[in-house]
């Protein structure tokens, strides 16, 4: 009855069903980026914006499959050598991790560490808010303080610098390999912000995953589960349920390819054939050739020789570094160089 007599006073009175919310600014710039995206040669869509809530879980699905090794093999580094990286800090520490995942590599390094006391602050920094809701809930259990930043990496790094403590040492931690997500140019720029953020003697922990056999690396990006598939896919089901896009699923097909030349793997979402998309919530439409592809991920792979020459001229110089030989992962721990 409530409802009727607001609706009929409503009427009554003439007035108008507010004005639709503004997007968030989350939400605005998703759809900035995917109708510049859509309009370059090749298209082009950011790797981040695979990480909703279902894209973060079905990444956490590859990582636990046999043919995807960086995860397991990343995690015993950290194990085994928490207490190399623990004596090289000093009390108190603060934490602040680039791209939190599931919170188990983290919980797995601060444990092998064995830090006493725990350290003070712990920073997770990530756009995916599932992520950064599993980290927290892997961490509760070492009864530290959590804060959490869903934003950019930059954005993120930015926050840092301006509320750091001016004792203790930090402690900034990049793992997965997920440097790998950025052209070489684009990682030693962000690796110089992460140096902004630091002082003379802070350190950063940087997991790589190495140059391995063509047939090993296909296999991890293209497993025969389809769950990776399944993974680049749903980036368009992100699109459509939050820009209003028209996309067929079956219409595009997952390709993963080795670029050898630039050292890195592609993924890519093909159009089966000639089709046109309408993105009203990016104010665009896009037309696709049979054949033509969106861009949605590269990962490049390094050797030793290619992670200093990434990281030294950002400001850093390598304290200890750690090889697991058969998934050829690396786990690097460097300095903050002095100015």
């Amino acid at each position: 009855m409530k409802t009727a007599a607001m609706g009929n006073e409503q009427w009554a009175t003439g007035l108008r069903d507010p004005e639709p919310a503004a997007p968030s600014p989350a939400l605005a710039d998703f759809a900035q980026n995917v109708r510049l995206g859509l309009q370059r040669t090749p298209k082009q869509i950011l790797p981040r914006y695979l990480y909703d809530e279902l894209g973060s879980a079905l990444f956490e699905a590859i990582c636990r499959l046999p043919w995807y090794r960086v995860t397991r093999a990343e995690i015993g580094l950290l194990a085994r050598h928490g207490t190399d990286v623990a004596a090289c800090l000093q009390s108190p520490v603060t934490v602040v991790e680039l791209g939190s995942g599931s919170g188990e590599k983290l919980l797995t390094l601060l444990e092998a560490m064995d830090l006493e006391p725990r350290p003070s602050d712990i920073h997770l920094i990530d756009v995916s808010a599932e992520a950064l809701r599993l980290s927290a809930q892997a961490l509760s259990r070492l009864r530290v303080s959590v804060s959490l930043h869903q934003t950019t990496y930059r954005a993120g790094l930015q926050q840092m610098a301006a509320a750091r403590r001016p004792d203790g040492t930090m402690l900034g931690l990049f793992l997965g390999s997920n440097i790998g997500n950025f052209h070489p140019a684009e990682a030693q720029d962000l690796l110089r912000g992460i140096r902004g953020t630091l002082r003379p003697g802070d350190a950063l922990l940087l997991g790589v995953d190495l140059v391995k056999p063509e047939a090993d690396l296909l296999a991890a990006y293209d497993d025969p589960l389809g769950v990776t598939a399944a993974f680049n896919r749903n980036l368009l089901v992100r699109i459509n349920r939050e820009l209003g896009a028209d996309f067929e699923l079956g219409a595009f097909e997952h390709r993963a390819g080795w670029n050898a030349v630039a050292s890195r793997v592609e993924m890519h979402l093909v159009s089966r054939r000639a089709q046109r998309v309408s993105i009203p919530g990016a104010g665009c439409v896009a037309t696709f050739a049979a054949g033509e592809t969106i861009w949605t991920e590269s990962s490049y792979k390094y050797d030793r020789a290619g992670i200093a020459a990434l990281v030294g001229p950002a400001g850093f110089r390598q304290r200890e570094q750690w090889i697991d030989p058969d998934a050829r992962f690396a786990l690097t721990l460097f300095e903050a160089a002095g100015n």
